[in-house]
């Protein structure tokens, strides 16, 4: 017996930017436990360039920033998430949640195949 499943992505657009989807959620997520866009980068296997053009395209489609940077300093630089930022994460994993459920119930009513 096949054990089929049902599998989607969704994403958030901006005019004909994309704002979020789940890797920018996971690169925003991992910004957050590490406080370094680098560290970050680093700890899920993408590089620093790819990971600065993606949380600057976010910044750039956002109401609001999504993270902040510093640099330098006696303490180093560092990434933080903004308020606004962890709004946005919260929103599109509760809309993710809601999606996958809404899958799966639908999924489950079409018998036979």
């Amino acid at each position: 017996m096949n054990d089929y499943k049902i599998k989607s992505r969704i994403w958030i657009e901006v005019g004909d930017n994309v704002l979020f989807g789940e890797g920018r959620v996971r690169l925003l997520k991992e910004i957050e436990t590490q406080g370094s866009l680098s560290k970050a980068a680093k700890s899920i296997g993408m590089s620093y360039k790819k990971a600065w053009t993606l949380v600057d395209a976010v910044n750039k489609s956002a109401k609001e920033a999504v993270v902040t940077t510093s640099v330098g300093g006696q303490k180093g630089g560092g990434t933080v998430v903004t308020p606004y930022g962890k709004k946005l994460i919260a929103a599109f994993e509760q809309i993710n949640k809601k999606c996958w459920e809404f899958l799966d119930k639908e999924f489950e009513t079409l018998n036979g195949i």
